[in-house]
């Protein structure tokens, strides 16, 4: 049984290349000092004591920060490519951390938050192009999987540390989060070496691949959509979920941090061989259907039971939702693209998740005051059914579509 389970860990890490370890290293290290972002909502009302009200504005703007950013990060990585661009993401996000840290007008945060968001996610568009880049069509969602495990194993230890750093201080979270940025820059410059081909010669693309500009591709827009309306409900873990443990579950910051390892660890130990497992088996639309629907389930299981226990079925729904979800997203979206216009199709898959923390926070905020947490996890949940039917019926369309379904 222990052999079985050490070739099925061995065949899905096996032949990734050496840089995508070496970038997946990096983001190991960056992701560790998270800690500020699932922290931000409870920082703002614990400690600052802003209003729930103000609080999602913050977060909008937090949002809005991170939609511009890639927007910026996909022109750049087109124009100038990925290299730099991450470097200096990761540099000027960690100093704007520790300018942050200092504001405490509403005024004030808001452009912080904006400012800190528009550097550190320039980052995103670049780094799945580099990816992609050192990868190829065999192996690259597994290197993108493995890429999203440094996230979350990096995650699992910035949320532990960070309850336990918030219920000392909310101010240590920016410091251990600023200061892991930069490092992560410097750990980028001295491990990673620079594209030694010039962009767009590194590996022949799928036939699937088209050349057109990302802002005319109306299938693509199509997808997007779909993203978007799964993202709000996705992104509710990290702003409204925090709040209603803490509120109404009575739950200390720890406690809530070890929800976050939970979500981490369950990723980092099982996704890779999970994704290799099923890779191929289904058309990925259809994967991340049912990893949409999984995510609704997460939210319903809030109005049925209220026992406490109920937190860890719903992140364990999150969890695995997440898993089906979000590994074949990227792969379709760099499928869909040539090396030419990858930035641009990247930017925009990565705006959707802005464009999710924009809404999500607002939204979630808003329904909250007004009638409360059930009716907001109704809405997700909702939210997510839609979702689900969209990528059936992409399925559907497949061929139509020009999707690669393996």
């Amino acid at each position: 049984m222990l052999n079985k389970s050490l070739q099925l860990y061995k065949s899905a890490f096996w032949g990734l290349p050496k840089t995508v370890w070496l970038l997946s290293g990096v983001m190991f290290v960056n992701r560790s000092g998270t800690m500020v972002l699932p922290f931000l909502t409870l920082y703002l009302t614990q400690k600052l004591h802003y209003s729930i009200a103000d609080t999602g504005i913050v977060m909008a703007f937090f949002g809005s920060g991170a939609l511009f950013g890639t927007f910026l990060g996909g022109k750049l990585t087109d124009k100038i490519g990925f290299y730099s661009i991450q470097f200096y993401s990761l540099l000027l996000s960690g100093i704007a951390l520790l300018v942050l840290l200092h504001l405490t007008s509403f005024y004030a945060i808001c452009a912080g938050v904006f400012l800190f968001t528009t550097l550190s996610d320039t980052f995103r568009p670049a780094n799945g192009a580099s990816i992609a880049y050192y990868s190829n069509p065999e192996n690259r969602t597994r290197s993108f999987t493995l890429n999203r495990l440094a996230i979350n194993l990096g995650w699992s230890i910035g949320g532990g540390l960070g309850g336990i750093l918030a219920e000392i201080n909310y101010d240590l979270l920016f410091w251990a989060d600023g200061i892991t940025c930069i490092g992560a820059s410097i750990l980028f410059r001295l491990l990673v070496p620079p594209p030694t081909e010039p962009i767009g010669t590194a590996h022949t693309q799928k036939t699937s691949a088209i050349n057109q500009s990302a802002y005319k591709d109306k299938v693509f827009w199509c997808f997007l959509a779909l993203v978007v309306m799964y993202a709000i409900p996705f992104f509710q873990l990290f702003t409204m979920e925090p709040l209603y443990f803490r509120t109404v579950l009575h739950l200390s910051e720890s406690k809530i941090g070890l929800l976050m390892v939970f979500n981490g660890l369950m990723i980092a130990t099982t996704e890779m061989i999970f994704v290799h497992q099923i890779e191929g088996k289904l058309s990925k639309p259809t994967l991340i259907a049912i990893g949409t629907f999984l995510t609704a389930c997460s939210f319903f299981v809030f109005n049925i039971w209220t026992v406490l226990f109920v937190v860890w079925i719903s992140i364990a729904f999150n969890t695995i939702g997440e898993m089906f979800a979000m590994p074949f997203m990227q792969s379709l979206v760099v499928e869909r693209s040539s090396e030419s216009n990858r930035g641009q199709y990247l930017a925009m898959y990565a705006m959707c998740y802005s464009v999710a923390q924009i809404s999500s926070p607002t939204i979630g905020s808003q329904i909250v005051q007004r009638w409360g947490f059930d009716i907001l996890w109704y809405f997700m949940g909702v939210l997510c059914l839609f979702s689900m039917v969209g990528f059936l019926y992409l399925h559907k369309q497949n061929n139509k579509a020009r999707y690669a379904t393996s």
